[in-house]
């Protein structure tokens, strides 16, 4: 294994550290390279039993994103029931997808059949296809934020609802729409974070030692 040097060490880190989750975006297109580029980190994300149960739909189609954003809207007023006053107005407030103004948005998904019914490791876990695909998005993620693109993961939509407009044959989960392009808000902390939403756990809460009632502070 050959060790990164201190620059490369310090790009990783300031990606995994600065990657945002972004709703908003301009019309700049992607370039070509630059797609293929984070399509290729994606697919070479680890996959339990070497898998590799994802796929990509790619949507440039004004009409389809249209669709898809209509059913986010559509689970986002279903979800606001769920809170009340404050905290409804907060949370309707919140631009939640920016599908529409973003030039893609690729859905990724997840074969539950590929490799087979005997797939390494699965046959225990049955989850790490799921697992494997989300690795495969943070990759993703991480490549986009090098590449300068903005990127951010849609998770308000009913699956049927996605597989009906894109034709996703019904075995096959869509698990992410991811809308991708350029912004000119990039902001310098996570959105709920900086509306207050929700505040960082401390690390040192969540480690424990050997079991879990032997919380560590060797941290």
């Amino acid at each position: 294994m050959e060790l990164l040097n201190g620059q490369q060490q310090e790009g990783v880190f300031k990606a995994i550290f600065e990657r945002r989750d972004i709703r908003q975006f301009n019309s700049k297109p992607i370039p070509k390279e630059k797609l293929k580029k984070i399509l290729l980190a994606g697919h070479h994300a680890p996959s339990v039993g070497f898998m590799q149960p994802w796929d990509f739909i790619i949507v440039e189609s004004h009409q389809i994103k249209e669709k898809l954003s209509e059913i986010c809207k559509k689970e986002v007023e279903a979800l606001a029931i769920h809170y009340e006053d404050e905290r409804k107005a907060k949370f309707l407030s919140l631009k939640v997808e920016g599908i529409k103004e973003a030039p893609i948005t690729i859905c990724v998904t997840c074969d539950p059949t590929r490799g087979g019914g005997h797939v390494l490791g699965r046959n225990s876990i049955p989850e790490t296809d799921i697992l494997s695909v989300a690795c495969c998005i943070q990759n993703m993620w991480l490549a986009a934020y090098a590449e300068g693109i903005a990127m951010g993961w849609v998770s308000f939509y009913k699956k049927h609802d996605v597989r009906q407009i894109l034709n996703i044959p019904p075995h096959v989960d869509p698990v992410a729409l991811l809308s991708l392009g350029f912004t000119d808000n990039y902001p310098d902390a996570p959105i709920l974070e900086k509306v207050n939403w929700e505040k960082r756990l401390h690390l040192s809460n969540l480690i424990h030692l050997d079991k879990w009632d032997n919380m560590s502070n060797s941290l």
